[in-house]
């Protein structure tokens, strides 16, 4: 294969495996009725009428594209059933019907949101909520923070004391995709970092 060519490929691949990434993150997550898909209230959506919901709305997709989406996200955001036939976001969602049962687990000392620091004013002042989503994101990998917050701006690293949290009545839960759950961070529990 030419060197360009190949140059060209991968870098389509790589915008169509982003663009069908975000566009699966839209509808299993927020938007489902856009394509006239219904999710359940774990979230999960029938695989075919996801790929003929998508075709009518005018987005191509198969199993194969939502597979490659899969291998090659390090985020894993997206679960397929173990029969293969359905599909859903692995957290993050805002669709209302959606209202998946986690795990709930005791978390480790602390956990870290990445945030941009325009915004720390206002988290310092009310906490950490969860805005239009159904839970607080939280990570145990710092630079996985810092990566989340160089989305919106300047980085700064939230460091939460979770476990104390957690020993004072807060629930945290763990998503398929090793993504901290919570309802609400308040202040006495943050920590900023503006080092980043």
């Amino acid at each position: 294969m030419d060197i360009r060519y190949k140059t060209y490929y991968n870098q389509h691949m790589s915008k169509s495996l982003e663009d069908t990434s975000k566009f699966l993150s839209y509808v299993l997550r927020h938007e489902p009725q856009a394509i006239g898909l219904t999710l359940d209230s774990e979230g999960w959506a029938d695989i075919a009428a996801l790929i003929e919901g998508a075709r009518q709305a005018g987005t191509i997709l198969n199993r194969d594209l939502i597979q490659q989406v899969m291998d090659t996200s390090d985020k894993k955001r997206f679960t397929i059933s173990e029969d293969g036939l359905r599909i859903r976001a692995a957290q993050g969602h805002s669709a209302k019907t959606v209202a998946i049962t986690y795990p709930e687990k005791i978390p480790t000392e602390f956990l870290y949101h990445g945030t941009a620091a325009r915004f720390l004013e206002s988290i310092l002042k009310e906490g950490l909520r969860p805005g239009k989503r159904h839970h607080v994101h939280l990570t145990q990998d710092e630079q996985t923070a810092v990566a989340v917050g160089q989305r919106y701006g300047k980085p700064v690293v939230l460091k939460i004391e979770a476990l104390r949290m957690h020993q004072q009545g807060f629930k945290f839960f763990l998503a398929e995709n090793g993504v901290w759950l919570t309802d609400w961070v308040p202040p006495e529990f943050l920590n900023a970092d503006l080092d980043k």
